[in-house]
């Protein structure tokens, strides 16, 4: 619904007119035929029906966007690559940064400015000219800006760490409309906020980035059967690999793919992702052997690859359906195994999944406290996932996600702040820890005491 203090609609289509004007970019309503793609974002949960998208073209745009929002009352939703289900927002104001996707490499200093808009497989693809790379998530078509601003667990996470501790400085527009620049230097405490805390604080229009050099990796896919066994050994053995082996297993059904034997289709498998960084591609061939040996794979696909092969093709008009959940653990075991596998029967998603990352490596050895992510610490991320069919099903697969968390929940569970997907306050709360909240609840105060961006995992200003 509009916000109760936005201005009546005959002086609201004036002042989109007067916008018009105003902005390098495009401004597009209900009435434009750019509309109904510009409004789609990729979660298929999410079908809503801003009154303004604007497309801005440069900073400039942004603050005078934001000036806008201030000024009408609308809702203000920030969307880079539309993966986030806060993007869009009914009869508010998205401000589309998809535009803002230059990229300026600096091969000898190895860094790079990129904008937000950019995505994920576009910047590992132009850097990978150079030999360099940075680790991003899972998902090539996120847009950095809100996939760094939240943390940002990918390939990479254990050779080189999370997004943001390859960060090096970030132009951001606060919510009265000034362009600052924010690293250890200049608003310290904002640079800060920003490696974790989403965007609670302001509008990231650049990001300077420390490369690392990446030619080629030994990585791709290894489909398992999925025993309570294998499962368990399989986590084992990626907390026991090397720093430059990174792995993501997903536990699911496997589907009707061409490569996996059709005996198996439907039946529990492990869907894993691994990707070993490192020169030597013997030595990447050691790290993945303990993961062939653990049962015999019904597909290897894993092999010398450059690291942008590693995202898949993207339709870029598919829109799932879906809902997920994200804890951190520390102990995994035959008996959570089993839980894994227990809660996968009782799922009636068409296609359910339990993703177990394994941690450690070169996150665990930032200070905790260094960035607002405050789960470097913890030794695996779970996410409960459910891809399916019908809008009208997601609170069964919102209940069998919340219901499998809590089961594997050990002490403090947390939450992966990328991963929240319209969650409440309590949940806010377990994304961060209290000291890590109430620091970022006072940098809010400072930068955006009204609350302008609260269409996000929303820390509120502290009183």
């Amino acid at each position: 619904m509009r916000d109760r203090t936005a201005v009546p609609t005959d002086e609201l289509a004036d002042r989109v007119s007067r916008l018009r004007t105003e902005v390098t970019g495009q401004v597009i309503t209900r009435d434009d035929a750019d509309y109904e793609r510009a409004r789609r974002v990729f979660n298929g949960n999410v079908d809503r029906w801003p009154a303004v998208i604007v497309r801005a073209a440069d900073a400039a745009d942004v603050a005078r966007v934001i000036g806008f929002g201030r000024e009408t009352g609308l809702p203000l939703a920030v969307r880079s690559g539309g993966h986030s289900t806060y993007g869009v927002w009914d009869d508010g104001l998205v401000l589309d940064l998809s535009a803002l996707s230059a990229l300026e490499i600096d091969v000898a200093g190895r860094t790079a400015w990129a904008g937000p808009g950019m995505t994920a497989v576009e910047f590992t693809k132009a850097t990978a000219e150079h030999g360099l790379a940075l680790g991003f998530g899972d998902t090539g078509s996120v847009g950095l800006g809100g996939l760094t601003v939240g943390g940002g667990v990918g390939y990479l996470v254990r050779r080189y760490g999370l997004t943001i501790d390859n960060l090096l400085a970030a132009d951001v527009v606060t919510a009265d409309g000034e362009l600052v620049r924010a690293d250890a230097d200049n608003h310290p405490d904002l640079f800060w906020a920003i490696r974790g805390g989403g965007g609670n604080f302001g509008v990231v229009t650049r990001l300077q980035y420390r490369l690392d050099p990446v030619r080629n990796v030994y990585g791709g896919m290894l489909v398992l059967p999925a025993t309570a066994e294998v499962i368990a050994s399989f986590v084992e053995a990626a907390k026991a690999a090397p720093d430059e082996l990174s792995t993501i297993a997903n536990v699911m059904p496997s589907p009707p793919m061409p490569f996996v034997p059709e005996q198996f289709h439907g039946e529990p498998v492990i869907m894993a992702e691994l990707v070993y960084c490192g020169d030597d591609i013997e030595a990447g061939k050691r790290a993945v052997a303990p993961f062939r040996e653990l049962i015999t794979p019904l597909a290897d696909m894993v092999k010398a690859m450059p690291l942008a092969d590693i995202y898949g093709p993207e339709d870029p008009d598919r829109r799932p359906i879906t809902f997920a959940r994200s804890l951190f653990i520390d102990d995994f075991d035959l008996a959570a195994a089993e839980q894994v596998l227990d809660f996968l029967g009782k799922a009636t998603a068409a296609w359910p999944a339990a993703q177990l990352r394994v941690l450690g490596g070169a996150m665990a050895r930032v200070p905790v406290d260094a960035t607002a992510f405050a789960h470097r610490n913890r030794e695996i991320m779970v996410v409960a996932a459910a891809v399916y069919d019908d809008v009208a099903e997601t609170p069964v697969h919102w209940q069998w996600a919340t219901e499998f968390t809590e089961a594997m929940r050990q002490g403090e569970g947390g939450a992966y702040a990328n991963f929240l997907y319209m969650d409440g306050e309590e949940r806010v709360h377990e994304a961060y820890p209290e000291a890590t909240y109430r620091r970022l609840a006072d940098i809010k105060r400072r930068y955006d005491p009204d609350n302008l961006f609260r269409l996000n995992a929303n820390i509120p200003p502290s009183q």
